[in-house]
This record gives C-alpha cells, structure tokens and sequence, in this order.
C-alpha cells in the first residue's frame, strides 16, 4: 500500500502534468498497476486494521436470540442466560452494540418556541443549608423559571412547598420576566394540579392564579423531564455554576446573591440559541401577556377570635397580637416576609415572618401594652388595699363597755 503523499503525487503528475501511467511508474518507482489503483480510486489509501476475534463471537448467536426476545434485556441477566465468565465490560459493550437492532427507534423531536408561548417551571431544592434564625437551618426549596423562546432564567427561594408561597415565589419570577407567558408549564406539584386518566386538574388557589393573569398552564405527565428540559437543565446548571463555594446569612441572602448571578448569567450567550436571553427577552416580551391592574392575592389568609393570651398560632409559630384586641376577631395574612393581623381595617400586628420552628414572637410594642394593661388593673386593687379600717372600741365607749 502506497502513502497518502505517493498516491496525491501520482494523481497531480497524471491530471496536471499530463504524464502517461507508464512515465509516473518509472518516475515514482511504483508498479504500474499501483498507479492505475491510485488513479481509479476515490478518495486516499487508509490503513484497516485486520479485526481480531473476541471471546463474545462465539455466544453472539444466543446474544441475537435473547434479544430478539426482549429488546431490553439487562446485559447482566443476558451474562446469566448464556453462562458467561468472564468481565461483564466486554460483554456489556456487546450488548450495546447488538441492541439497536432489535429494539424499535426512538427518535426525539426537537421543539420549537414561538415568543411568548412558553414558559417552564420548577421547584429547585439546593442542597445547601439555610439559617432561619433561632439556631436552626433548612433545606429550602426555590420557584424557577425560564421563557422557552428567549431561554430568560429567574428564580426565588421560598419557606415552603405550599401553595401560598409556591405562588408568590412564581410571582417574583414572573416580574423578573418582565411580563407573563402564554402558558406556564409545571410538573404535578401538589399546590399547581395533577393529570389521572388524560385529565387536567388544577388547584383552587393555581387556577385562580393564572386566571387573573389570563393566561393558561400545561401540567405535564409524570416521568417527564424532557417536556421540560429547558429548566430541567437550568437545574444542573445552578449545582455547578451558582453553588460552589457559597454560603448563605438567610433566605434573603440567597436571593440577593441568586438574581445577582442570574443577571450575569442571563447576558451569556446561550449554547443552544447562540442569542445573549438578555437581549432575546425583549422579543419574548412583546407576545407575552402584560400584567393585569391588579395582581393576584397569593397570600394566605385566614380569621380567628384573639384569645386571652393575646397569640395566633402561624404554621409551627405563635405570634402575638395586640393585647387590647383579646376577644375580637382579626383576618391574619401570611406573606413570604411577613406576618400581619387586622381588625376593622386596624393593623393590630406586623411582624417578619420567622422560618424556625416552635418559636415565640412577641413585639415590643405588644409587650409594653401588656405591661400599661396590667398596671391599669393593679391600680383600683392598691386603693382598695389602701380604705382605712374603722375602729370597734369607738362602740364599746359608747354603750359604756369601756
């Protein structure tokens, strides 16, 4: 077999100087047929290595028979059918080799988004710790999100997986968008909804959600995640990228430090669109739905008769309330920051939303009152204490006993 470089000279000495095979042969020292061969060929010479046999061909028969079979057989309960002995790797590979052609294609379609269409959620869970005061940390879960046109990425941590502050989490995403997609796409969390039998149910509180924003939701299928992967790849991003070598105060930390690096990450230019999503998000914007005068109410809320110790009990905590409202009845709302009770329009406690649990907040303000209150009431009991007694002996003089 000749070189590459022999077999390019033959054929440039043949097409461009115009040389007769006889006169390359001599030149090149080479067979004549070596130059027809080179002449004729279509494309440069390759060295094929000469396949050495493998301890798999002798059972690659009852490889192809279990195969046809079941497609999807494991290689390991294949090793166990046939007898093999040896490595599980050689066979393995095999295997793998074999499989495509029993098993039927699978091909994937690539997706298409139109501006505006789309926008995928999740709940991300970074396995780091948070402090939430009191001495305690948690695992807290955060709302992300990414536009499926532009790929625009946001996210916000929230205290907990319900739907009050699932929803406001989502909330804060949707403004970092800018505007709100067409649908929102979810997996079946408990606060969004749930597929059984083909058919979509939605949460009270999620289909309120979305239908004061007037736009509607794609609740996928379990064990899905490519229906989704835009986020689901967000996902893996944010543990190598955004985590390592971090350390978070509290959740507002996280969230400082998170949209911070969002806003640096969003102005990268993205693998697949090759578009800064930055810049790409004033596309996707102009077909999304603006928000409407009045945002949705994702707080939850509830009313409850002030007992005498003056506590309403929020989740694991006791927060306390204005000590002259005992006996009235307040509406509590929780936001993701903040717990706050109203009675008649009065605001009657407004204290930050503590994440520990089995804890007692009281404030200060509170605490004073209950202090006036108490020395209110002490003080008719002191003039009580203080009425001057009457003397008896003044009735014994009189009736002449003394």
């Amino acid at each position: 077999m000749i070189s590459v470089e022999d077999w390019a000279e033959i054929r440039r000495l043949h097409r461009a100087e115009g040389m007769g095979i006889r006169a390359i042969s001599r030149h090149l020292g080479v067979a004549r047929n070596t130059v027809r061969d080179a002449l004729s060929s279509a494309g440069p010479p390759r060295y094929e290595r000469v396949r050495a046999g493998s301890v798999v061909d002798a059972f690659e028969p009852a490889i192809r028979e279990l195969l046809q079979t079941v497609p999807t057989m494991p290689a390991t309960v294949i090793a166990e059918r046939i007898g093999w002995a040896r490595g599980i790797t050689v066979l393995r590979d095999r295997v793998a080799e074999l499989r495509p052609l029993f098993a039927p294609p699978d091909p994937a379609q690539r997706t298409l988004y139109l501006p505006g269409e789309l926008g995928q959620f999740d709940l991300w869970q970074p396995d780091v710790l948070i402090p939430v005061g009191f001495g305690q940390a948690a695992k807290l879960w955060v709302v992300v999100g990414a536009a499926c046109f532009s790929r625009y990425s946001g996210g916000w941590m929230v205290p907990s997986r319900a739907a009050h502050d699932v929803l406001g989490g989502l909330l804060e995403v949707l403004r970092q968008f800018g505007a709100v997609p067409r649908r929102l796409v979810w997996d079946q969390e408990g606060c969004i909804g749930r597929r059984r039998g083909g058919l979509t149910t939605l949460t009270a509180e999620f289909s309120a959600f979305i239908g004061t924003l007037g736009v509607g939701a794609v609740i996928l299928n379990g064990a899905d995640p490519e229906a989704k992967g835009i986020v689901e790849r967000n996902n893996d991003y944010y543990e190598t990228s955004f985590l390592p070598g971090r350390s978070f105060e509290d959740v507002a930390d996280f969230n400082a430090q998170f949209t911070t690096w969002l806003r640096r990450a969003n102005n990268r230019v993205h693998a697949t669109t090759k578009a800064r999503p930055a810049e790409a998000v004033y596309e996707d914007r102009g077909s999304m739905v603006g928000f409407p005068p009045v945002l949705p109410e994702v707080a939850m809320r509830f009313g409850i008769r002030v007992p005498r110790d003056h506590y309403v009990r929020v989740e694991a905590n006791d927060y306390s309330i204005h000590p002259r409202f005992v006996g009235r009845r307040v509406e509590v709302r929780v936001g993701l920051d903040t717990v706050t009770a109203t009675c008649d329009g009065t605001v009657v406690a407004d204290h930050r939303r503590c994440l520990a649990r089995h804890q007692v907040i009281l404030a200060a303000e509170h605490s004073r009152a209950l202090q006036a209150m108490r020395a209110e009431t002490a003080a008719p009991r002191a003039l009580q204490d203080q009425v001057e007694e009457r003397d008896l002996a003044v009735y014994d003089r009189a009736v002449g006993w003394a």
